[in-house]
């Protein structure tokens, strides 16, 4: 018997020793160059606080923050890099961060990947109005990244910083959320959304999310198709433009989005809008060198996040161009009902 307890400890004892940690150490500034914050409230709202452990080669590494009370660190960090501020209350909502292995259908060995969720919203008295929110699943690719754990711990680190910053430059969306319901603002904010809760679309072009999820289709506009039945122009009355300024377009109920490879239809479930497509298709010919924000930060140049491009009128909005490997595997994508960005969940 205490051979047996022996040996257990041992054994729980190497495991220990050779289990490393990676640390997220958030190296860089949020200041805001413009001076318009006064305050940053971070609230850490993660219901499981480990972020996760990623497998390298025979090793295991736990992915961990090196300052582990979020709210503090943040919030301090806001005073010393903002000496001059401004009017606006900004707080930053940690919802999701996991990290973790997952093998994939068709594929040969299991990808190392991080789960994270994170929004910002404007503080005004005691009510809140929605800014953004970053929601998706960042893939690491073996074959090019040396240590799967140390290219996730970076990319968090800069998603978070970059989205605060990006979060200064306030493109207010929807109505206020009273300060009770800041924790499911998603819910509060979504059931007004009429693309998401009516039984069936109105049918028609629409040039942007907004109008999509309103169901407000442009009269001014059509499409024309070629004898396959494809659609080839968009019209505006009756002269042709770009059919990029289009978003989507709702025939016999059913809505088709416009991606940089196409058409794809888009279905619905509980959990809202999807397409079928992969991070590839999604990325093909995306633009590059855009930030994160692109018209929410007017122009704001830096952020990693680039390539969820302005999600009002691109036809490639919401894709995470530069975030991760460019997976050819094709899954369900869904469509953020805030801010009809990509959220990707393999």
């Amino acid at each position: 018997m205490k051979k047996s307890i022996v040996l257990t400890l041992l054994t729980v004892s190497v495991f220990l020793t050779a289990q490393k940690s990676e640390l997220i150490r958030f190296d860089q500034n949020i200041k805001d160059k413009n001076s318009r914050t006064k305050s940053l409230t971070f609230i850490d709202n993660r219901s499981d606080k480990n972020i996760g452990i990623i497998t390298d080669k025979e090793e295991k590494a736990e992915i961990k923050f090196e300052q582990e009370d979020l709210k503090t660190y943040f919030e301090n960090k806001f005073i010393e890099d903002n000496k001059r501020v401004g009017t606006n209350d900004i707080t930053i909502m940690l919802e999701e961060l996991k990290a973790y292995n997952e093998q994939d259908d068709n594929r040969d060995f299991p990808y190392a990947k991080v789960k994270i969720r994170i929004s910002s919203f404007l503080k005004r008295n005691d009510r809140y109005y929605f800014i953004n929110r970053f929601d998706n699943v960042i893939v690491c690719n073996p074959k090019t990244a040396a240590h799967p754990q140390r290219f996730l711990s970076l990319k968090i680190d800069e998603v978070i910083t970059d989205f605060i910053k990006a979060s200064y430059f306030l493109n207010i969306t929807g109505s206020y959320i009273p300060e009770s319901e800041i924790k499911r603002y998603d819910e509060y904010l979504s059931k007004d959304y009429k693309a998401f809760n009516n039984s069936e679309l109105k049918d028609g072009v629409y040039l942007n999310f907004k109008s999509f999820r309103e169901q407000n289709p442009n009269p001014d506009y059509s499409v024309e198709k070629n004898r396959k039945g494809e659609v080839v122009r968009l019209m505006s009355k009756d002269v042709q433009t770009s059919i990029s300024q289009m978003y989507c377009y709702v025939e016999a109920g059913k809505a088709y989005k416009l991606t940089p490879v196409g058409f794809d239809e888009m279905h619905k479930d509980k959990k809202g809008f999807y397409i079928h497509t992969s991070r590839a298709n999604l990325f093909f010919q995306a633009k590059t060198g855009g930030a994160f924000v692109g018209a929410i930060a007017g122009g704001f140049v830096g952020a990693l996040i680039g390539g969820a491009i302005d999600s009002a009128s691109s036809s490639n909005s919401g894709a995470m161009n530069g975030i991760g490997y460019r997976s050819t595997l094709e899954t369900d994508v869904y469509i953020d009902s805030l801010t009809g960005g990509y959220v990707f969940t393999k």
